[in-house]
């Protein structure tokens, strides 16, 4: 593998603000996590500042260590604690709290759990609606081992949106993921997805890690095979020195060429890419928020989604 130096694209902004600070300050009075700390994300500040409307934040659940060791994952693997059934619940309070009307959901791996934590992921998706039917939740799920059970237990609990990250092309998919991942375990828990319910679907790629572009057409194409709504593609970025190194920092450019590929020749309803993209950051929510709540067609929404977005 190779490294580069950083190119300019990729700089970023460091957190502050008194949006910022408030959104802390009741995720942490709640005992909270959020994927935006846990996994390092490059846009926390942008998102808990609320650059462009009110800060955002993607809440993890069941805890902060994951059973899994993905090689480009900063989640703490091991030491797995007991859920906290409080959680959905507390969760359910922040997002009123801090006043959101689109929630985020996703959570550690728990292959440790009989049902890797499926229905306390599904308790919280309940507990919010519950306070208010018209806040739009999305959910990260992991794979759950490729249960169906597990799976239906999201799907039963009504969330708008559910996503599960592909994370990359086939032949990459180890050593980059866990061994326990796979790339058809990811397709079969999406297609179930398309084929139980009405619920749109997302998932993720990240470029940089040494992928070919053919590669990465032919997972657009298996993924478009499963119906997935949504795809976001992200510059994979390394957390750590003990984590994958980076093999090729990817133009703004490509990035662009992969969405038209994505939305015009493919016909996903809408694609986000981009170097500083990830899947939980202001990308597909943007343009769901448009279609389900305002009642957009898919174009008003993708038009709606880019310009909210600065692009």
């Amino acid at each position: 593998m190779r490294t580069r130096r950083k190119p300019d694209w990729l700089k970023m902004r460091p957190p502050s603000g008194r949006r910022f600070t408030d959104i802390k300050s009741t995720l942490r009075d709640r005992n909270l996590n959020t994927v935006c700390e846990e996994a390092n994300c490059p846009n926390l500040g942008e998102c808990w500042s609320g650059r462009d409307g009110p800060g955002t934040a993607t809440f993890m659940l069941m805890g902060d260590r994951c059973s899994r060791g993905c090689n480009f994952c900063d989640v703490t693997t091991g030491g797995m604690e007991p859920l906290d059934s409080d959680e959905p619940a507390n969760v359910a309070d922040a997002v009123t709290e801090i006043g959101l009307d689109y929630v985020v959901l996703t959570s550690v791996d728990r292959d440790d759990l009989p049902d890797q934590g499926a229905a306390h992921f599904a308790e919280t998706i309940r507990e919010i609606k519950r306070r208010d039917p018209e806040v739009l939740v999305e959910v990260l799920i992991p794979d759950f081992q490729g249960d169906p059970e597990h799976v239906r237990k999201i799907i039963d609990a009504g969330p708008d949106v559910i996503a599960h990250n592909i994370e990359t092309v086939e032949r990459l998919q180890w050593p980059i993921r866990d061994r326990r991942a796979g790339y058809e375990q990811s397709l079969s828990v999406l297609q179930q997805v398309t084929d139980e319910s009405d619920i749109h679907t997302k998932t993720s790629v990240m470029l940089g890690l040494g992928e070919h572009a053919h590669e990465v057409y032919q997972t657009l194409s298996d993924l478009r095979e499963a119906d997935v709504d949504i795809v976001t593609f992200g510059q994979y970025l390394q957390p750590s020195r003990s984590h994958l190194d980076v093999f090729e920092y990817v133009h703004p450019d490509a990035f662009e060429t992969w969405r038209r590929v994505a939305e015009d020749e493919l016909g996903f309803l809408y694609c986000a890419s981009g170097p500083m993209v990830r899947s939980s950051y202001k990308a597909g929510e943007l343009f769901v928020d448009a279609l389900l709540r305002e009642g957009s067609s898919v174009e008003e929404a993708r038009q709606a989604a880019r310009a909210a977005a600065g692009q």
